[in-house]
């Protein structure tokens, strides 16, 4: 059995730094989106991909989904949808929400991670349909951090993509 405590703690680092702290490659998450307006947040950049808004909404997903694993809870699609619809109407308070949201699943999954007994980080997560794979605790929370920092990085280059055209417009017009 391998040695999870110091895994753990750099997992659990990991997304801290991913999240809200200072990850080695540059900004987190969270100073990403601090001044990100909710017009900014739902417009999809140009050529396709998700907007800020529902990689936070998917993220925040898939965040609570790992929580629930965490807890004991069995492998599913995260509730409600990997990639939740963006609210209706997509105003200034629900993307405030939608923040807030996320910052609470963070701290959840934290707060279940730090409460998963040991001797369960090894052990595979079961599937709904009492199967399993491979798939240990522990990777679950390393994917989690993986997951986390992919997406990070779409954040960051569709923020800068978005702005970038927005001043484009500003100085022809």
């Amino acid at each position: 059995m391998r040695c999870v405590t110091p895994l753990l703690a750099a997992a659990l680092a990991q997304l801290e730094a991913t999240h809200g702290g200072y990850p080695w490659y540059g900004p987190s998450r969270m100073t990403i989106l601090a001044d990100v307006t909710a017009a900014e947040a739902r417009t999809a950049p140009v050529g396709g991909g998700p907007s800020l808004w529902a990689l936070v909404l998917h993220m925040t997903a898939w965040t609570e989904e790992v929580a629930r694993r965490l807890g004991g809870g069995e492998a599913a699609a995260p509730h409600p949808a990997d990639w939740p619809p963006l609210p209706t109407p997509a105003s200034a308070r629900a993307w405030a929400a939608a923040l807030r949201h996320l910052e609470r699943a963070h701290a959840e999954v934290l707060a279940v991670a730090g409460a998963v007994p040991e001797a369960r980080w090894a052990q595979p997560v079961r599937w709904a349909d009492g199967g399993h794979d491979d798939t240990t605790h522990a990777d679950t929370l390393i994917g989690l951090s993986q997951h986390d920092a992919y997406h990070v990085g779409q954040l960051a280059s569709t923020r800068r993509t978005l702005r970038a055209a927005a001043e484009g417009t500003s100085r022809q017009g």
